[in-house]
């Protein structure tokens, strides 16, 4: 279910019509770091760079520090969340169509999704915090962005649950990268969007290389792989209360109808092919 909606969430990060909501607010649109550090953390008020570090994790502070809490003294965390609603309107009618977005199937599809998200609010929220700000937003009428805000529910819900699996692991934020890295998730240099420097990078390595993770030339070993493993495991165990609350009937009928809405996403260009998320990779 993640990979299902995990695209349709992330378009907000990269669409040109996200881009133009960005820069009518104001932001610097010739990187995409502004408008996302803001559509992102907006649900959570007006965070200084720390709290925000702390909720996103795998970016460096420094970096995190570039633009929060500068993002605020552009527009207020309530013109960001209505702009970014503009920017998901535009963005789906883009990407899916009109006929899609109006359609009876994407409605279906956005009542299920957002059965699901307010699950998650009676199954307990602690130490979950990004997805605590999104489920105190109220919910769009139009079907379309009902299920864009359910899909954010949802993943914030699962990030935040992985965040406690990486603790619980022992992998501090840069570690948490090198490590995925380790296994093939995707190139070295695709994680330098994370903003860590090489010495930061180094230091990861070592650390790990030290517990035995990782071998000399920096790959995986067998309890590396193992550990990583693990990780996956924690997390889906995590995010699975919303799902087992809708039921396997329900969560089948959902992905069913998320199918051509996904393809949709991954066909528009607009996600990156490599990515720190595995995004499209199934």
């Amino acid at each position: 279910m993640w990979h299902l909606l995990e695209p349709l969430h992330a378009l907000l990060y990269y669409a040109p019509e996200a881009f133009g909501e960005a820069a009518a607010l104001g932001y610097d649109t010739t990187e995409r770091w502004p408008s996302y550090f803001a559509w992102r953390a907006a649900p959570l008020g007006t965070p200084g760079a720390v709290p925000v570090a702390s909720a996103f994790y795998s970016f460096s502070p420094a970096m995190v520090a570039r633009y929060v809490p500068a993002v605020w003294e552009t527009a207020a965390p309530a013109e960001v969340l209505a702009a970014r609603l503009r920017a998901v309107d535009r963005t789906y009618r883009a990407v899916l169509g009109d006929d899609v977005v109006e359609g009876p199937e994407l409605a279906e599809a956005a009542a299920l999704a957002r059965r699901a998200a307010q699950a998650v609010r009676p199954l307990g929220l602690g130490g979950r915090p990004l997805a605590a700000a999104n489920t105190g937003l109220p919910w769009p009428d139009a079907p379309h962005l009902v299920l864009w805000q359910a899909a954010t529910v949802l993943r914030e819900h699962r990030g935040d649950g992985h965040l406690a699996a990486l603790l619980a692991a022992g992998l501090d934020p840069v570690e948490a990268l090198v490590s995925f890295a380790s296994i093939g998730a995707a190139p070295e240099p695709v994680f330098e969007s994370r903003g860590w420097s090489a010495a930061d990078w180094s230091a990861a390595r070592a650390r790990l290389t030290a517990r035995g993770l990782l071998d000399p030339a920096g790959a995986a070993t067998e309890a590396g792989r193992a550990l990583r493993a693990e990780v996956e495991l924690r997390t889906d165990v995590l995010a699975a209360a919303p799902w087992a609350a809708l039921g396997p009937d329900a969560t089948a009928r959902l992905a069913d109808l998320l199918g051509g809405p996904w393809l949709a996403a991954i066909g528009s260009g607009l996600l990156p092919a490599e990515n720190t998320l595995g995004i499209g990779k199934v």
